[in-house]
């Protein structure tokens, strides 16, 4: 019974939302809402650091990105160089960054060891640096890699991307493989204005980095159910995403992403699940 009516005063403050701290000397307004795990602070990567094996030590490597980087977790480096490694987006980017460095240098340093008479001879583990799939017009502009969620959100949800490339007249090619998406900025009016693609980049990115720590993901699986489940999730879900504006419904064949606030995510489900006559669990 305690608990019963502990649940139903949380629920009472969630639905409010907004609440003021008037004893203060100034009143402060506070935002309630639901707890979630479901945040994009997880993500899983499995690296082959085999590439760098001739040049420097996989364990020194694995060592060195520990320290810098230790919001990282790391599973136990692999004979063949392949390693697992789990974190925030985020800090998975700063790694892709990091590695990225690292290979640039010892490039650079391949290239130094070189015969001074120009010879083509080249070690057969040096480093090459990876084909990009990217049409040669837009290699000239900025890359801004986002995750997916995060920028599907991003651009359906509010005209803050739109509007920033129209702003700074950008153009921007959008390349999404699976979990990640590419953004290729470049100026639309050519040299004129060359500051602006690094405008925009910084824009969209400080906007993301923002709705890491914002955003939550709930999700309704459908494999296994029968189609007329299905059906009433689907349908529940399009009704409701015309009233929630702020959260982005993501339907796929085997699930649909609900992604918005802790408190619009938490009220949407429960709506959901209230129209299918269903109990949240």
């Amino acid at each position: 019974m305690l608990h019963s009516k502990k649940k139903k005063v949380a629920e009472n403050v969630i639905r409010k939302k907004k609440h003021y701290l008037a004893e203060m000397v100034r009143p402060a307004q506070l935002t309630v809402s639901h707890f979630s795990e479901k945040v994009f602070s997880s993500v899983n990567a499995v690296l082959d650091l085999s590439v760098f094996r001739s040049q420097i030590g996989l364990r020194s490597l694995v060592m060195d990105l520990k320290r810098e980087i230790p919001a990282l977790c790391f599973s136990p480096l692999e004979a063949n160089g392949r390693i697992s490694v789990q974190g925030s987006f985020l800090a998975i980017k700063k790694l892709k960054e990091s590695l990225l460095l690292k290979a640039s240098s010892l490039l650079e340093k391949d290239r130094n060891r070189q015969s001074p008479r120009g010879s083509t001879w080249k070690s057969s583990h040096s480093l090459k640096p990876p084909r990009s799939s990217t049409p040669e017009t837009m290699r000239r502009g900025e890359r801004l890699v986002l995750d997916t969620d995060i920028f599907l959100y991003l651009k359906k949800t509010s005209g803050f991307y739109e509007s920033t490339l129209k702003k700074f007249h950008a153009l921007c090619q959008e390349t999404v493989d699976g979990e990640i998406t590419t953004l290729c900025i470049r100026n639309a009016q050519g040299g004129s204005q060359p500051n602006n693609e690094k405008q925009v980049k910084e824009l969209i990115e400080k906007y993301s980095h923002a709705l890491h720590f914002e955003l939550r993901k709930e999700t309704f699986i459908l494999e296994g159910k029968e189609n007329r489940e299905k059906r009433n999730i689907k349908l529940a879900c399009k009704q409701l995403s015309s009233r929630y504006l702020q959260v982005l419904v993501n339907f796929y064949h085997t699930h649909i992403d609900i992604i918005g606030s802790s408190s619009d995510t938490y009220l949407f489900k429960k709506e959901v699940m209230k129209l299918i006559r269903q109990k949240v669990r």
